[in-house]
């Protein structure tokens, strides 16, 4: 066992201590500082919302513990170190005029080309920082309202729900990007954000390949999502390998416990876990048959032989392989006539979005069609169960009888409208 840690641990320490390359720091960038829960409660009136008693009266605390449904976007997207213009529609991505959703999480992978001055390099922030200014625009742009109880929005008259997206935590590692996004009314709800980033590439430790890891808590459930790209290649070795980064990534991930320690630190011990990136997954058939079955739509066969690994859900696979395709075209990779060097890759699912536990229902697991890259996007929607402790206060006078109990909501948050 212990010459076994030592062969994974002393290329690690030997990289490092070599390139003096730092894989992934537990600093990000969001919208507001990590460390403004309280002030975020405070600007958004939460505490301030207490109710009046006199001195003959005795204050006892009432908590009611509620859940409630939220709409989750995700998706991964390889994009090949292509920078996005200016003018990228992300609408075919994004969708908000379809199914306008509570929470999106928005992974990428080769967001710079893995060439050694940008793996042995710092990260070229620009590159994200552009990719979320696009996303950004694109979700507070004519963002329709989330569906909502009927009587409840006819009661209200107008509608105060706000629709301000908000970033709480944007991650790079070399090529990898994870962007998370809110809607501004519930942020002040969001705690505990924070990252943890596995280099599992060259040396086993840089970040060419790997995860970045994020996890947040919303009311009383945490959630956690793992954007990761796996090694690459067809061959049987590289399936393993493939499997050996997942083991890496779930052994090596690791959340601070908070002051009370009472926070998850491992991936799997949140309330909600989502894994999706290039996973790198192939298709275990010969590379002629396997085209003749994409040609001819035969799924279910591909997927009897796809090589992901087992234990997770999935959503019913419905759309083509996203990998490989030549940019700009509806073309696979290997259709038109090989260069003399060129290498032979057959297509496959290798962008995948999957989830482990219970209170995650998925409703759409689809591809995009935006061509910029070799790989098509893949996009989910589900509905996520989050706990939610409403807090009040019963006030119980000391000159009256209980039938004078007064009961007052602290907490006088209207969260009915919440879809379902």
């Amino acid at each position: 066992m212990l010459g076994s840690y030592r062969e994974v641990m002393w290329p690690r320490l030997v990289a490092n201590k070599i390139l003096r390359k730092s894989v992934g720091s537990n600093n990000f960038v969001a919208d507001f500082p990590p460390d403004t829960d309280q002030k975020l409660l405070e600007a958004s009136g939460l505490l301030d919302e207490r109710p009046s008693f006199t001195s003959k009266s005795i204050l006892l605390e009432q908590h009611k513990t509620t859940h409630l449904n939220y709409k989750v976007f995700a998706s991964t997207w390889n994009v090949g170190g292509i920078v996005p213009d200016d003018g990228l529609d992300m609408d075919d991505l994004l969708e908000t005029h379809k199914t306008p959703c509570d929470i999106y999480v928005l992974g990428f992978q080769e967001v710079v080309p893995l060439r050694a001055s940008n793996v042995l390099g710092p990260d070229n922030n620009k590159v994200s920082a552009k990719w979320n200014s696009l996303i950004r625009e694109t979700l507070n742009k004519g963002v329709a309202e989330p569906h909502r109880d009927k009587d409840v929005s006819e009661s209200k008259g107008t509608n105060s729900i706000s629709q301000d997206f908000r970033c709480i935590i944007s991650k790079q590692m070399v090529g990898i990007l994870i962007t998370v996004w809110v809607r501004g009314d519930l942020w002040p709800y969001i705690r505990h954000p924070s990252v943890s980033c596995v280099g599992c590439g060259i040396m086993g430790c840089l970040g060419n390949k790997g995860s970045v890891s994020v996890r947040f808590q919303l009311h009383e459930t945490t959630f956690c999502f793992v954007c990761c790209h796996l090694a690459s290649g067809g061959r049987d070795r590289d399936e393993r390998q493939r499997n050996s980064d997942v083991n890496e990534i779930l052994a090596r991930s690791s959340f601070p416990r908070g002051s009370s320690l009472d926070l998850p630190k491992k991936i799997l011990d949140h309330d909600r876990v989502i894994f999706l990136g290039d996973l790198n997954y192939r298709i275990s058939l010969p590379e002629e048959k396997t085209r003749l079955l994409v040609k001819s739509k035969e799924w279910n066969i591909l997927l009897e032989n796809d090589q992901i690994f087992r234990g997770w859900q999935e959503g019913i696979v419905m759309f083509a392989p996203t990998y490989k395709y030549i940019p700009n075209s509806d073309l696979y990779y290997g259709c038109i006539t090989y260069q003399k060097d060129e290498k032979k890759r057959a297509p496959a699912w290798c962008d995948r979005i999957i989830w482990y536990g219970s209170g995650l229902k998925q409703h759409e697991y689809a591809r995009g069609e935006t061509k910029i890259s070799d790989h098509r996007p893949v996009k989910a929607i589900f509905t996520a169960e989050v706990t939610v402790i409403r807090h009040g206060k019963k006030i119980r006078n000391l000159f009256f009888s209980d039938r004078f109990e007064e009961t007052i909501d602290v907490d006088a948050k209207d969260y009915s409208w919440i879809s379902t």
